[in-house]
């Protein structure tokens, strides 16, 4: 397909003006080459054109930032309000704040697709100069570029700061817990990390959309949350091992058992002080095959002794000592002697820097998923092999690279930019952990490619140094092959007919609202659970150890999930409190009772059981003169044994509980209610046509007359005005009340039938 359509099917409607004009720009550089040939006027007049584009361009990206930053303040400010005032925390309060989270968060991806498909025609066009001119623009075009840049790197900032606040709107205020709490962040010293893992490639036109899909299931892992995010926050580099033969490529490669993978680690800046040892094993022996990361945590000026073998394991667990455990002492001992001596014994050295951007997504107190998304990913040599020194005094790492992407300054033959961004999910399956349902859509949807074992050295390492390696990834074919793929229908973010955003092709509300009718259906089954007599006499009886009250029975009858939404609606399910009987039966008696009781006032309750009479001694709370256990279940079918059947009274119980459950307004409801304003306008606008007529034609009686049916057409407008805001009020607030009009229709009536009076009047008085 020719760009010129692809970039017509790629326009966002609203925003058609601010495109690039990649026909106009095609066109003059046409009809001027097949006119007179192409001169140095036509050069200076090409790149003018094009300069303004670029302008024109990059000033309506900025422009939108500053809106979508405009915004997210907005929202910002709106919840922190709602937080410091528990009065105005409403769920609809949150849920508006969400929806308009929502739309800036499809704004963003809107802007970030517009960036993409401008810098492409961009380069299309330069590259189409170039080849029918002769002339290199491209490359004199680069400084201006530069100077007016369209990166995606752009929009991490939103999107971690909506993110943030979307994550609040899904705790409803409350911040989630600090994830140092579970050892997981960049400066964390946690060693062993057992995950299965999943890696897939993104092609860059879909990256913003692919964190937008997650971040609406997951938030952003921030790991620093005292400082402000910055994007040199998400840069991780890595250095990693390697001999001149290249031995733990080809074990990694080979997947042989044990193979090894050592790197260097740091986050951020270059100058950050922490480094991290790692080392990932492929079947590790002491771990009865399972394949683990493990790590520990150096200062920078610590590695370079460490991999002399000047700093020893000894060491490094005394200095630990005094910083954790002896478990992790032992542990960090363990591992720091086993990569030493595979720095010695294999004589590994510095081969291979990645850098890249990562944005985790990560629930804070969960690790049982995490997903990451790697972006800029970028190769650096570091070795010597070819006779170039590059690390000074045989230092570690290069110091004349840092972390300023896209490191234009590198030569092409020490740098490999990969072209896709990496996502990789990671499920401990050992913990039972399973696919949810929305990312197995995701992987499966045309947003990503999966390249099952891809391995960022692996890729780094054939592509320098093929001359060394007797063994290339499969994945290399891959390269060659266009990875985007046909869209899917209702996948993704999309958005509808009047551009409101749409999440699979569903609104954002509809899918909340179908998740809280799962959830009710949900609380609805839990209730409908039956309990057997047999279960409820034996938990009942006196002195039986470890008994179960019945409210227990009920609430292990129950999923644990069902539970969880009991209590997160502050219901409780009925509880069988048991009753001491004081005669000679041996039956117990339960009294229903809800919770919070009522003002208790206390009475005896004579009921026949066997034709005799039982007098309870123990009082039991009631309202009135007589028990509302009883008085409620007057004529109600009783047990075997003459007393109320249990039955009957746990599923009456469970039936209460279901009338408590929110009931969901259909939309039907407000529709009618806009009918209903609709109608009484049209009755205004007939009404009002009238008395138009009488005062533009009639004669004194009849502007009389006309103006009283325009003060009646005036007055009746405003009252279905205030009806119609009041419905709708009581509508959304569920509010149980009159919603029928008893008042209007007579008045209305009244006032018609007055002005026909005086009409009459007028006309024959």
């Amino acid at each position: 397909m020719k760009y010129g359509l692809e970039l017509q099917e790629n326009i966002f409607p609203p925003w058609r003006l601010s495109y690039v004009a990649y026909d106009v720009l095609k066109q003059e550089l046409k009809s001027r080459q097949l006119d007179h040939g192409w001169t140095q006027q036509d050069e200076n007049d090409f790149i003018h054109l094009l300069d303004n584009e670029l302008t024109k361009v990059y000033d309506f990206i900025n422009a939108k930032l500053s809106e979508i930053d405009a915004r997210i303040l907005y929202c910002e400010r709106t919840i922190h309000t709602l937080h410091n005032n528990p009065t105005m925390q409403t769920d609809a309060s949150y849920g508006i704040m969400d929806e308009a989270l929502t739309e800036i968060l499809f704004d963003v991806n809107d802007l970030s697709k517009f960036t993409r498909v401008n810098f492409v025609a961009i380069q299309k066009i330069l590259k189409k100069h170039d080849r029918w001119t002769g002339l290199d623009l491209k490359q004199a075009f680069v400084q201006k570029l530069r100077d007016k840049p369209l990166d995606n790197q752009r929009f991490d900032v939103a999107i971690v700061y909506i993110s943030a606040l979307h994550d609040l709107c899904r705790n409803r205020g409350n911040k989630g817990s600090n994830p140092n709490k579970t050892g997981i962040n960049a400066d964390g010293d946690q060693n062993a990390f057992e995950r299965a893992t999943a890696k897939y490639w993104i092609h860059p036109d879909n990256i913003t959309e692919v964190k937008a899909i997650i971040m609406l299931h997951l938030p952003v892992l921030i790991f620093n949350k005292e400082k402000k995010w910055e994007v040199s926050d998400s840069a991780i580099s890595s250095v990693y091992m390697d001999n001149d033969n290249f031995d733990l490529y080809t074990g990694r490669l080979q997947r042989d058992e044990g193979a090894e993978a050592i790197r260097l680690r740091w986050y951020g800046p270059y100058d950050t002080k922490s480094v991290f040892v790692e080392r990932k094993t492929h079947h590790a022996a002491w771990l009865q095959g399972a394949s683990v990361k493990d790590r520990f945590r150096l200062n920078e000026p610590q590695v370079n002794p460490f991999l002399r073998g000047e700093y020893t394991a000894d060491q490094i667990a005394n200095d630990f000592r005094n910083k954790a455990d002896q478990a992790t002492v032992d542990n960090v001992h363990f591992i720091a002697s086993g990569v030493q001596a595979s720095v010695n014994e294999k004589q590994l050295r510095p081969i291979l820097r990645a850098f890249y951007n990562r944005t985790a997504f990560q629930l804070p107190d969960d690790q049982k998923l995490r997903i990451s998304l790697d972006t800029n990913l970028t190769f650096i040599r570091e070795d010597h092999l070819d006779g170039t020194l590059r690390r000074t005094k045989e230092n570690w790492r290069r110091t004349d690279v840092g972390i300023d992407y896209p490191f234009k300054y590198l030569p092409d033959s020490e740098i490999l930019r990969f072209p896709y961004a990496v996502l990789e999910t990671k499920l401990q399956t050992h913990l039972g952990q399973a696919p949810p349902a929305w990312l197995t859509s995701l992987i499966e949807s045309h947003l990503v490619h999966e390249v099952p074992r891809f391995s960022k050295y692996l890729h780094g390492a054939c592509h320098f140094y093929k001359d060394h390696l007797p063994l290339l990834p499969w994945w290399l074919s891959e390269m060659n092959v266009d990875i985007r793929k046909p869209r899917s229908e209702n996948i993704g973010l999309s958005r509808s007919r009047s551009f409101k955003p749409l999440i699979d092709g569903r609104y954002r509300r509809a899918m909340i609202e179908e998740k809280e009718r799962a959830n009710q259906n949900a609380v609805v089954r839990g209730g409908q659970q039956g309990v057997t007599l047999e279960d409820r006499s034996s938990s009942s009886r006196e002195g039986s150890p470890g008994a179960l009250s019945s409210s227990e029975t009920l609430t292990k009858s129950r999923t644990p999930e069902q539970r969880r939404l009991i209590d997160d609606d502050n219901e409780t399910p009925a509880a069988w409190k048991p009753v001491q009987n004081t005669s000679n039966s041996s039956y117990n008696i339960h009294q229903l009772q809800q919770s919070p009781p009522p003002p208790q006032q206390y009475t005896s309750v004579d009921m026949k059981a066997n034709n005799s009479t039982t007098q309870l001694g123990q009082p039991v709370m009631t309202t009135g003169p007589s028990s509302p256990s009883v008085a409620n279940n007057r004529g109600k079918k009783k047990g075997p044994f003459g007393f109320l059947n249990w039955n009957n009274m746990i599923e009456e119980g469970e039936s209460n509980k279901r009338q408590k459950v929110k009931v969901r307004v259909e939309p039907k409801v407000f529709f009618a209610n806009e009918r209903t304003f609709i109608s009484w306008l049209q009755f205004c606008a007939l009404l009002l046509t009238v008395a138009l007529s009488l005062l533009n034609f009639g004669d004194s009686s009849a502007r009389i007359v006309g103006g009283i049916f325009i003060g009646v057409a005036a007055g009746v407008a405003i009252y279905a005005l205030y009806r119609f805001e009041k419905r709708a009020w009581m509508i959304n607030r569920r509010v149980d009340g009159r919603y029928d009009d008893l008042w209007g229709p007579a008045v209305l009536c009244t006032l018609l039938v007055g002005a026909l009076i005086v009409n009459f009047y007028l006309r024959f008085a």
